[in-house]
């Protein structure tokens, strides 16, 4: 098996530092002309400046804006990080043992650091708070939606626990308040076969063999309003709310299904109301 490189450089905010392995063959004179090339988002200026303030790390300490390309070297640095909106509501965590973390994700936190979303996201700020470094995601839960999130706390664990989500050996249940409609016979189960495509903001049902199963139960209902009890049988991205606008009782205050509604991010009002409320599965590692 191949060593493990380990990073020179400590996390920073819950992240670690971004890891480059220099390819083998290249013509580069120096790091910084590769880095150019390879970091096109990032002004060159930019890249001489962290190079000139020892930001950017060899295995053997920082690295200088003069200093040579050594193929097949890694390098390590803290990207810069995007401003970023708040979310000014508090994490709960509801079971921590050895191995596992699960939390009460908050609606409008991001699960984990993607594109406009880095410290303020769950896994970065439950690093925080249990400083613990090594913790990754065991799954993900869409921004807007709140409810049970869990992560690994050993990096050993990972493989165990992810491939636990990726067999779907997990019984999820989530809740919804959306419309009550006597028309609308339930229990049910509503598939299909739903694509997201890389770029585009929302899923789409397409026609073609179902990939996406989930089961839809009335709870009780108050007025023009219904409790209901969803269990995804596969896990595609918005997968509950797509199938409860197919059956014409849209989840409230989903900005997403069947219309869209742009919503900015200093936005806190009106949380779509989709809770993830049980998670269920035979602990791969302890067995329990």
């Amino acid at each position: 098996m191949r060593r493990r490189v380990c990073s020179p450089v400590p996390p920073r905010f819950g992240l670690d530092a971004a890891r480059l392995r220099l390819p083998e063959v290249g013509e580069w004179g120096s790091l910084l002309e590769h880095l150019v090339e390879r970091l096109p988002r990032v002004a060159p200026e930019r890249i001489a400046a962290m190079l000139r303030e020892g930001r950017i790390f060899g295995a053997d300490g920082p690295l200088g804006v003069d200093s040579a390309y050594l193929p097949g070297s890694f390098v390590w640095f803290h990207r810069d990080l995007p401003d970023e909106v708040e979310v000014p509501f508090d994490i709960s965590v509801v079971h921590r043992d050895e191995h596992l973390v699960v939390i009460d994700k908050p609606h409008f936190l991001a699960a984990i650091p993607r594109g406009k979303h880095i410290q303020q996201t769950a896994l970065v700020k439950v690093r925080q708070l249990l400083g613990v470094h090594e913790l990754s995601p065991a799954h993900r839960l869409d921004r807007v939606t709140a409810g049970l999130m869990m992560f690994v706390v050993r990096p050993q664990d990972r493989g165990a626990y992810q491939t636990m989500f990726r067999d779907r050996t997990v019984r999820k249940t989530y809740e919804a308040i959306a419309p009550y409609r006597p028309d609308v016979r339930l229990p049910t189960t509503v598939v299909s076969r739903i694509v997201k495509e890389r770029g585009v903001i929302r899923a789409q049902e397409v026609p073609g063999e179902p990939n996406a199963s989930t089961y839809v139960e009335l709870v009780e209902h108050r007025g023009d309003l219904g409790r209901y009890r969803l269990t995804p049988a596969t896990g595609r991205t918005h997968q509950i709310r797509i199938h409860m606008a197919r059956l014409g009782i849209s989840i409230v205050n989903d900005d997403f299904y069947p219309t869209l509604t742009e919503k900015p991010l200093d936005d806190f009002t009106d949380p779509l109301q989709l809770l993830a409320r049980t998670l269920e599965f035979d602990d791969p590692v302890t067995g329990a």
